[in-house]
């Protein structure tokens, strides 16, 4: 079994952070910036659902709150739940996004990195979005 490891991903965006976390906090602008879910969400019976390139999967975040947490949980088709630590902090009028990748079980370094990549590009078309506003 290997250790547990996280890797932090972050990203700075031009725009105050109470501003980004409205914005990323709002499940339905997902598909706005992370590809990983998919091309739409859908709110069904108080629940968040997205058809992923993973399958279907719930995505639940945590609720509001004036610290910026962003963390929430994504339960895979096989009722797997993967927790992500996600934050908004204010760095000076801007704001920084920080995304704790944690290897899963069984994960590979490619599939690690693969993973990386993906989320750096989300948090940068999140700062896109946003930063072109």
């Amino acid at each position: 079994m290997t250790a547990p490891e996280s890797r932090h991903i972050s990203v700075v965006i031009r725009r105050p952070a109470d501003e980004v976390y409205a914005y990323a906090a709002n499940t339905a602008n997902l598909p706005q910036w992370a590809a990983g879910v998919g091309a739409a969400v859908e709110l069904v019976e108080g629940q968040w659902f997205a058809d992923s390139p993973m399958g279907r999967i719930v995505i639940g975040f945590a609720g509001p709150n004036p610290f910026g947490i962003l963390d929430h949980t994504v339960t895979l088709e096989s009722g797997v739940v993967v927790y992500n630590p996600m934050r908004v902090m204010p760095y000076d009028h801007d704001s920084e996004v920080v995304f704790t990748l944690r290897r899963q079980p069984g994960m590979s370094d490619a599939d690690y990195d693969r993973d990386a990549a993906a989320i750096a590009a989300d948090l940068n078309s999140l700062k896109n979005v946003l930063e072109s506003r």
